[in-house]
């Protein structure tokens, strides 16, 4: 999931060119990146994002450290690698998966999808995601996956004004800090709801 220069127009590109294709690597490669996710999603699943190290990760993965680093940059890379695949799945029903969520449906009704979809990956996963987006200031916004997400939205919302702001705007309420922040005081329910009123103001 590479990060991208920073937001542009979502009319740029085609979605289908904002995912991702798997790393080509060598097989010791493929072996070290395999060892270091397996590892890092067992420790983070145990300890929680924010109490595991690197050095953890890379001695739980029988690698050297410099190994990890050069590979994942900090905990936000590795944060991202193990993302990616879950990312994935969804964008994968979103280009060619059944309606509401995938094509042949109204535009309201496939935001209101996208918003319980992505609400499903991000709340399991909430802790590495946030790690994700507030790596560095914009972090957020250069993730790739931010780019395909942003897109979609705005194909959506092609009847707005401007669909680019539109889009961003109704993906900020579902920014990982954001949701981390107001969910224990809202619930799941009540966020869940408020969004679904958001889809169809924008909308």
């Amino acid at each position: 999931m590479p990060e991208l220069s920073g937001p542009r127009s979502g009319s740029e590109v085609p979605l289908e060119l904002l995912r991702t294709p798997p790393p080509k690597e060598r097989a010791d490669a493929a072996r070290n990146r395999a060892a270091v996710l397996e590892a890092a999603a067992r420790l983070f699943a145990e300890h929680g994002v924010e109490a595991v190290s690197l050095d953890a990760v890379a001695a739980a993965a029988g690698v050297g450290k410099g190994t990890l680093f050069r590979r994942f940059g900090d905990k936000a890379g590795l944060a991202v690698a193990l993302l990616d695949n879950r990312e994935s799945v969804l964008q994968e029903a979103i280009l060619y998966g059944p309606a509401p969520l995938g094509p042949d449906a109204a535009p309201a009704e496939r935001l209101t999808a996208f918003t319980d979809a992505y609400l499903d990956f991000l709340l399991p996963h909430l802790a590495l995601v946030r790690v994700s987006e507030t790596a560095s200031p914009g972090a957020r916004y250069r993730i790739g996956a931010y780019r395909f997400w942003h897109r979609h939205v705005a194909i959506l919302l092609a009847s707005a004004p401007d669909p680019d702001v539109a889009a961003h705007t109704f993906l900020a309420a579902m920014a990982a800090e954001h949701v981390a922040a107001v969910l224990p005081e809202v619930g799941e329910q009540r966020l869940r709801a408020g969004l679904h009123q958001l889809a169809a103001a924008l909308a």
